[in-house]
């Protein structure tokens, strides 16, 4: 009798049926790995499985037994644990430059980094409806033409958009193509930026990748590394709230005691915290002056509260008037 073309994989698909079909909490008996052999059309004996547990155990496969109510096997530790894969699933499902689409392809990839029955438990705790995701299918493949450009020293030319009121894109500067020299990608505000240095413009700017259309490498090398050097880009995240740049200022601020740890969390441990009195303290900060920082402030309602410098009070005053306005 011929032998099966799948033969020579045998141990190949032991291991697959395995990793895919075991945990802790579920076994495989040597009977059902040679069942689970014979459906792909390999044949094989029980001594032949034990000389197959032993070499992918010296692989590397962490192969357990187990003997009470009847033997089997299962794969004890993994790559990927199941509270990291968790982590994963959450991260990405939290991602709103990650569309609804992706969002499910991805999480289908990363639970096969379980067993079936994990992945199963993993999916019940999945929540992907109704959230705010990105529109922009592009996104993903963005992200790796970017980092091509950082690791090819390349410049990169884009078009930027925008979405109307009928959520259709409307491209800025007319549709013409933006020209930047990327160097680095930064998570905020659960969004993902690029910072780059822009070649028009002559200075550092940031663009939500999600925003960015038809992106492509261009022959030229990248420019402005002096103005990126000089950039500290954690710091750069911390002061422009939002991701919406503005004039750059140092500002004080009062919050009382109960808000420390929102400030620590804005602004870092390195923050440095002044007590006033038993229950206020203040900070000192590099900002940039836009809306989304005055909206920060008032959010915080009457625990927070801007002391210097007086022009910034001043457009801070401007900008409530105006809203109180509205309504």
């Amino acid at each position: 009798m011929a032998k099966s073309p799948n033969q020579k994989l045998k141990l190949l698909y032991l291991m697959q049926m395995l990793l895919e079909k075991t945990d802790e909490n579920h076994r495989l008996s040597v009977a059902e790995m040679i069942a689970g052999l014979s459906a792909w059309g390999i044949a094989a004996e029980r001594k032949t499985i034990y000389d197959d547990l032993d070499t992918l155990r010296r692989f590397g496969l962490d192969i357990e037994q187990v003997k009470s109510k009847g033997t089997g096997y299962y794969v004890a530790s993994r790559e990927f644990e199941l509270p990291e894969v968790k982590l994963l699933v959450d991260s990405v499902q939290s991602s709103k430059f990650i569309t609804q689409k992706k969002t499910e392809a991805l999480i289908r990839k990363i639970e096969k980094l379980t067993s079936i029955h994990e992945a199963k438990l993993l999916h019940r705790q999945v929540f992907v409806q109704n959230r705010v995701k990105s529109m922009n299918e592009s996104v993903y493949y963005n992200v790796d033409e970017i980092s091509s450009g950082i690791v090819q020293n390349r410049k990169i030319r884009f078009k930027y958009f925008h979405y109307t009121v009928k959520k259709e894109k409307e491209f800025r500067r007319n549709g013409s193509y933006y020209e930047a020299s990327p160097f680095a990608m930064v998570w905020d505000d659960e969004n993902y930026y690029l910072i780059a240095y822009d070649t028009a413009e002559k200075m550092i700017r940031h663009y939500r990748v999600d925003k960015m259309n038809d992106i492509s490498l261009t022959g030229e090398a990248r420019e402005g590394l002096d103005a990126f050097e000089a950039l500290d880009v954690a710091a750069y995240g911390k002061r422009v709230f939002s991701m919406y740049a503005g004039q750059e200022c140092v500002v004080r601020l009062l919050f009382a005691n109960d808000l420390a740890g929102v400030v620590i969390d804005r602004f870092g441990r390195d923050v440095t915290l002044c007590a006033v009195d038993s229950g206020h303290f203040t900070v000192s900060v590099p900002v940039e002056i836009s809306p989304q920082f005055f909206g920060w402030i008032f959010a915080l309602g009457r625990d927070v509260r801007l002391l210097a410098p007086d022009t910034v009070v001043a457009q801070y005053r401007e900008h409530l008037e105006g809203v109180r306005k509205l309504y």
